[in-house]
């Protein structure tokens, strides 16, 4: 994505507020949610999640990829091609077939669904919190030539009450259902409005074995990933299986995909190194992500970025190196995949 069009988009999404107010706010999520908790406050974690989005996509995908999601990598491939190949591993596992209609769960600006699209011959629906992201979605979709194969829902997935039960014959939800507040709640509408018999794809982030409640970097690390993330928890992976099938499903196969067979690099390496990631794009790096926070502050005097623009980056390079530190450790991986079914 080139500046200009980058500063664009940021505009439209910020519509001239108070960004660096905004970020800031934000940051504070975690203790207003703990104030909740308590019942001293009307937080919503809903709101949370969509003002993240609201001020990261942009970024997000200028840095990363229109798919918003990470991937298992290998020596060999980038990770724009082993983004490729893990959407078709799902493609291949909800064995899709022409004709059919697909729920895309927290659909994002549309990369998974796309795909899907054109490599499964399938009508998709795009369920969304984030309006911004739906209307990127559907411009892409537009330009892409797919805009008549997709319809979209501006709602929560806690809430489809737009859609009636049964509707659809498969559904997938990359890296969306860990932003739940209520992980049993989720996965039950999702039940709701699939057919009896269909397939359910998810990835969510999650907890380790290796995480120990008790040693205080852990706990630490577990933080700024909820913070940086806006995850209301973070799940284990016995956690989301018990609230898979607490809401009806049938678990068919659940495992951290970043575990692979022969060479490969760890999930978390693009944010790291160019190492083992070839062609691994500089400003996903440390470095690079700090010349972009340098960068971004000129480019903010010279209104060629809105302002607050700078401290956006800030919030997303903490967050890549808690996404770092989680993958180095061994506490966190977003690549715990499931494959579940809705009983007949």
């Amino acid at each position: 994505m080139q500046l200009g069009k980058l500063s664009r988009e940021l505009r439209e999404a910020y519509q001239g507020t108070a960004v660096k107010g905004r970020v800031r706010h934000f940051d504070g999520w975690t203790a207003r949610a703990d104030s909740q908790a308590d019942g001293t406050s009307g937080y919503n974690h809903a709101t949370t999640v969509k003002e993240y989005y609201d001020l990261c996509s942009g970024f997000m995908v200028w840095g990363w990829n229109e798919s918003l999601h990470f991937a298992p990598l290998t020596p060999d491939e980038s990770l724009e091609e082993s983004i490729v190949r893990h959407q078709r591993l799902m493609i291949s596992k909800l064995e899709l077939q022409q004709g059919m209609t697909v729920v895309d769960v927290g659909c994002g600006i549309g990369g998974p669904m796309r795909r899907v699209v054109r490599e499964g011959g399938v009508r998709v629906v795009g369920i969304n919190i984030n309006e911004i992201q739906l209307e990127k979605a559907k411009r892409l979709n537009a330009e892409g030539g797919i805009g008549h194969m997709v319809d979209y829902e501006a709602c929560s997935f806690m809430d489809m009450g737009a859609i009636e039960d049964d509707t659809f014959d498969r559904g997938y939800a990359i890296e969306s259902t860990c932003h739940a507040p209520d992980k049993e709640r989720a996965f039950k509408e999702i039940y709701r409005v699939l057919k009896p018999g269909a397939l359910f794809w998810g990835q969510e982030m999650c907890l380790t074995d290796q995480f120990d409640p008790k040693d205080t970097r852990h706990l630490a690390i577990e933080q700024d990933l909820r913070r940086g993330i806006a995850l209301n928890d973070i799940a284990t992976f016995g956690e989301v299986n018990r609230a898979l099938e607490a809401a009806g499903f049938h678990v068919i196969e659940g495992m951290d995909r970043d575990v692979q067979e022969g060479p490969s690099t760890p999930w978390y390496r693009s944010m790291e190194s160019r190492r083992g990631t070839p062609g691994n794009a500089l400003r996903r790096l440390p470095l690079g992500r700090k010349a972009i926070i340098a960068g971004s502050k000129i480019a903010e005097v010279l209104r060629l970025l809105p302002k607050g623009s700078s401290e956006v980056i800030r919030l997303l390079d903490r967050t890549a190196d808690a996404y770092v530190a989680g993958g180095r450790t061994g506490i966190f991986t977003p690549l715990y995949c499931f494959l579940a079914r809705k009983p007949l």
